[in-house]
């Protein structure tokens, strides 16, 4: 097994759907030797109960934990991060995966929608990144990997308040790349583009497919392949950067 991460601890947002991005990459992690601590809240789907998650990740090998918490409270970050710190120690790989995404065109978004999807979206990301920071060293550093999306590539018409609470993050993640990076914390975003976790439809997969150059929809291990890179020390100069892994689709 090759343990590209032996010894590392990560704390994963938003794990709580079978065929998700948020279990793929604690699959992945795992496999190299991390130890994980995951937030998840059930809130409706195909849920992955997080017994069912803990047994797969403890299967190989590395310490698993996990809380249910709502990431739209004020002092969810904090108390996630202590929960993190208390089971695991050092928390070396932040993974701000979760989000809130719903339908919201201009006629239909609202003052509710807004602060829902800013709070888990890029507050609470935000935050976590602050105590990451609070308890960051040198000598060891640390890795920041925020799950985005596509708003700068084309247009999100009918999902306003997601798309504008992920540019937000965005700006986050290129603005505060330099200081973290005097702790030796890199801070980079992805965008995974149109992943298949279970939402895409038959004509909409047909439609995504044949725009694709890759010639195929998005799935996702291929997040959690990219996430496993920056997480890693090879990618140790690699910071403030917003990655479109999109199988080379634009838009």
């Amino acid at each position: 097994m090759n343990q590209l991460l032996e010894g590392k601890n990560a704390l994963i947002t938003g794990i709580g759907r079978k065929g998700g991005i948020g279990m793929a990459i604690a699959e992945r992690l795992a496999s190299n030797g991390a130890n994980v601590f995951f937030s998840y809240l059930h809130t409706g789907g195909e849920k992955l109960e997080q017994g069912e998650a803990l047994e797969v990740l403890r299967a190989k090998g590395v310490r698993a934990e996990s809380l249910e918490i709502d990431l739209s409270l004020p002092d969810a970050a904090r108390r996630l991060f202590a929960a993190a710190v208390e089971q695991l120690g050092y928390i070396d790989i932040l993974v701000n995966n979760a989000a809130c995404s719903e339908n919201d065109g201009i006629d239909a978004i609202s003052a509710d929608e807004i602060d829902r999807h800013f709070s888990v979206n890029t507050r609470t990301p935000m935050l976590l990144v602050r105590e990451l920071y609070g308890q960051a060293v040198l000598e060891r550093g640390g890795r920041v990997v925020n799950i985005t999306s596509g708003q700068a590539v084309g247009p999100m018409p009918d999902e306003l308040a997601y798309i504008s609470s992920k540019a937000a993050l965005d700006g986050f993640t290129m603005s505060v790349a330099p200081a973290l990076m005097h702790r030796g914390v890199t801070i980079n975003s992805i965008d995974p583009g149109a992943t298949d976790t279970g939402w895409i439809t038959d004509e909409l997969r047909e439609r995504l497919v044949r725009e694709s150059p890759l010639g195929r929809v998005m799935q996702p291990d291929d997040a959690a392949r990219l996430v496993l890179f920056l997480a890693s020390a090879e990618a140790g100069c690699i910071t403030g950067q917003v990655i479109h892994s999109r199988g080379g689709a634009m838009g």
